[in-house]
């Protein structure tokens, strides 16, 4: 599929280029477009998320070379640092001699004393002078020094910043492509599940039969309930003797046909 999709996307390159009317070439453009879609989603998901990992992957050389330029950047700070230091505290030196002899001329004496040694007041002012030279020129190198550490400073905390926004997002690219492959993994097993086409017809007419049974079965135990019922009463006449009224009934009947013997107990009983 894939080998006709970039046979498609050939296709179209070509059609481009045999075309040269604008409007012509606007439609192959088009063309060259929606071929370009086809490619893509030609290609299997599966096999676009190893490519993003291989690519999430590729960014640590990239990562490291920044975080080696970091580090090299650190020690440059830390070495205009302590030079700035050392500048610091050499005009700060220079702009106490400075005062010192400026304040001696200032007295009007004609000589000085300086390590033991004595000077003249031309010698001072002339070794006054340069000592003011050489300290506007270390001043003004503290100067440009502050600005170089400052923009470096700068620099280097972009640096850090990209480099720590850089891990974050590899970070969460990582993440990102643990749940691709997690939903791919559903989507997988959904598609599996899909394909299976039970014929449950069988089963239903198993479970009707089933159904069927259990009810036959239930009457059949129910008539058995009863029967045993009935068979567990006392029975309170024997078997074949009349009851009391029917012997009643039958003895008047049998007497009702013999009036001699009807009208002595009558007679007897006067």
């Amino acid at each position: 599929m894939v080998k006709k999709a970039l046979f498609v996307g050939a296709a179209v390159l070509l059609l481009v280029s045999l075309f040269a009317g604008r409007g012509v070439i606007s439609y192959a453009t088009t063309a060259f477009d929606k071929g370009v879609d086809t490619v893509k989603n030609s290609v299997p998901v599966k096999f676009e998320i190893e490519r993003a990992r291989r690519m999430l992957k590729d960014l640590a050389p990239e990562i490291e070379r920044n975080m080696h330029l970091i580090a090299r950047e650190e020690v440059e700070v830390a070495k205009l640092e302590r030079e700035l230091d050392r500048n610091e505290k050499q005009v700060a030196q220079s702009r106490e001699e400075i005062l010192r002899l400026k304040g001696d001329l200032e007295s009007g004496d004609s000589q000085f004393v300086y390590a033991g040694r004595s000077y003249s007041a031309a010698e001072v002012k002339r070794d006054l002078a340069t000592r003011f030279e050489h300290f506007k020129t270390v001043e003004a190198t503290g100067e440009q020094l502050k600005q170089v550490l400052r923009a470096r400073e700068n620099g280097l905390t972009a640096a850090r910043d990209k480099l720590k926004n850089m891990l974050a997002a590899r970070q969460q690219l990582a993440v990102d492509i643990e749940n691709l492959e997690a939903r791919l993994k559903m989507i997988e097993v959904a598609q599996t599940t899909s394909e299976f086409n039970f014929d449950d017809s069988k089963l239903a007419r198993t479970r009707e039969l089933v159904e069927e049974i259990g009810t036959r079965m239930d009457v059949t135990e129910k008539l058995m309930n009863h029967n045993v019922e009935f068979s567990g009463r006392i029975p309170l006449e024997e078997p074949g003797q009349p009851a009391a009224d029917d012997v009643l009934d039958a003895i008047t009947r049998h007497f009702s046909h013999q009036p001699e013997q009807s009208a002595l107990a009558t007679s007897d009983t006067h």
